[in-house]
């Protein structure tokens, strides 16, 4: 049986919130499920049965708390034990958060092929996850075991902003195990991935205009009283053309193709970050000096001109992390208004290290590394694009919940089934709190020309300091430093050539 539902906002005592009103479950279901829970012993049973299962339910753990652990032991420079910990967490399974976690803590470790086998698994769901996207646009908004019980429920594919970001990670491993062609073709991936993303988007939206201009109102999130609305609807989040284009992956494709000796596609890459992030010098002297560049080299090509062409990396802090915050829904009855637990993602203020890095090296003076990219805000933006989604699922699920705990107590006088629906809504209802933990807050980048040997780089953040000493024999390379909490990481690729 199909239920017909329809959003309209409801002028409430808690606020202006948004009720989806559902036809009356069948009057055989109802009495059904509630027959047996008039005896006591019954409904001992029916605790015995649901409470291990509310408790013991992967959907139902906390994997902020449990992935928080892990990350303690990255911030103190304990990598090893971090990937075991992590390993040792199967309470969700080997799921796609699974192998997004695990690529970057082995990446962190150093240990790149290992790395780079956890996120090809990660990629393949993705393109799974692409191939049903192709068939069906609205897939994502769409789920029943989210509609009637969790979001926790629904099977995890990534946010947007995740799915770019993983084949560009991917390109940032092949350059430190030196592949620099197979960097290139993770780089084309992430290109085609966004251009997937942005039409998926487009369709969702045109199709969710068309059912809003059908009502008077439609549910929008800076209506619902007592949630943060300016944790996710603030200048800084909306400034973003979206939540998955970056100006750092399409500068380091940039960086990519000039280093492979194709030209047109570097400068359409540094143009692409210049547009999503304007104003930096850094982006703009990478399109600039990109002919000068060029033609540097291609006159040195019968003898080496005995410089590195250096891109530093400078990734800080951790992707935000989302909780739940609840609201409870007045639900309109013939027996008067119910209550209904509904919970919200939120994502909390973070406090983060300084926007800016210090770096120097043995043969310069010092210089600011320009932050190019915020993974805490992307993430911001998307949580915004999703909400409509997920308040249409979160309303269902409440509407659905006080249909149930109504009948319950129209056929129970002594009101313990609805006592009891009520209680498991409660335990059942939690925002999903679910993403990629691991990637960095915040991407910094410097650009240097240093000569071919051994030199000492400096990197200040904050109030954390850290010397690398690196080797350099090649036309191009690519340095990447990671600080969390006060440890840091440090890759370094050789370039094509060396």
């Amino acid at each position: 049986m199909e239920f017909a539902s329809e959003v309209v906002l409801a002028k409430t005592g808690v606020g202006c919130l948004p009720v989806l009103r559902l036809p009356e479950l069948p009057a055989r279901w109802a009495a059904d499920a509630f027959a047996f829970c008039r005896r006591p012993l019954r409904m001992l049973a029916v605790g015995v049965l649901v409470l291990p299962i509310v408790a013991g339910c992967a959907s139902f753990r906390s994997y902020q708390t449990e992935i928080g652990r892990t990350l303690d032991l990255v911030a103190v420079g304990r990598i090893d034990s971090a990937i075991k910990a992590h390993r040792g967490q199967t309470h969700y399974g080997e799921d796609l958060l699974y192998y997004l976690e695990q690529g970057e803590l082995l990446r962190l470790g150093g240990r790149y092929a290992e790395s780079q086998t956890a996120w090809f698994e990660a990629d393949r769901r993705f393109r799974k996850w692409e191939e049903q996207a192709r068939v069906d646009p609205e897939m994502l908004a769409r789920d029943v075991g989210s509609l009637l019980v969790s979001d926790r429920l629904r099977a995890y594919t990534g946010h947007d902003f995740e799915k770019v970001m993983l084949t560009t990670r991917m390109a940032l491993n092949h350059l430190s195990l030196g592949e620099w062609d197979q960097a290139r073709v993770a780089i084309k991936r992430s290109h085609e991935r966004e251009a997937l993303i942005a039409r998926l988007r487009a369709e969702q939206v045109r199709r969710a205009e068309e059912s809003a201009g059908e009502k008077d109102e439609a549910p929008d999130f800076r209506e619902l009283n007592g949630y943060p609305v300016r944790t996710i609807d603030n200048p800084e989040v909306n400034a973003l053309r979206n939540s998955y284009q970056n100006a750092f992956s399409h500068y380091l494709a940039g960086f990519v193709y000039e280093a492979l000796g194709e030209i047109s596609l570097a400068a359409a890459g540094y143009r692409q970050a210049i547009e999503l992030q304007p104003g930096l010098a850094l982006l703009e002297e990478g399109l600039a000096g990109l002919d000068m560049r060029h033609f540097r080299r291609s006159r040195s090509v019968t003898e080496a001109d005995g410089t590195t062409d250096l891109l530093l990396v400078i990734e800080t802090g951790l992707a935000p992390a989302r909780a739940s915050v609840n609201i409870n829904l007045p639900v309109p009855t013939d027996q008067g208004l119910l209550l209904a637990p509904v919970s919200f993602p939120v994502i909390r203020e973070q406090r983060l290290v300084s926007g800016s890095s210090a770096v120097s090296t043995d043969e310069g003076m010092p210089t600011e590394a320009s932050t190019v990219t915020s993974v805490d805000l992307m993430s911001r933006r998307a949580l915004q694009d999703e909400m409509p989604w997920i308040m249409v699922r979160a309303v269902a699920r409440a509407t659905a919940k006080a249909s149930i705990q109504r009948v319950a107590f129209k056929k129970d006088d002594s009101n313990i089934a609805g006592t009891v629906v009520l209680i498991g809504s409660v335990l059942t209802e939690r925002a999903d709190e679910r993403g990629w933990r691991s990637l960095p807050a915040r991407i910094g980048l410097a650009r240097f020309r240093l000569a071919h040997g051994t030199h000492d780089v400096d990197v200040a953040v904050g109030s954390q300091k850290h010397r690398f000493s690196v080797s350099l024999d090649g036309p191009f390379a690519v340095m990447s430093v990671r600080q969390v909490g006060t440890a840091a990481y440090m890759s370094l690729s050789p370039g094509p050539g060396a």
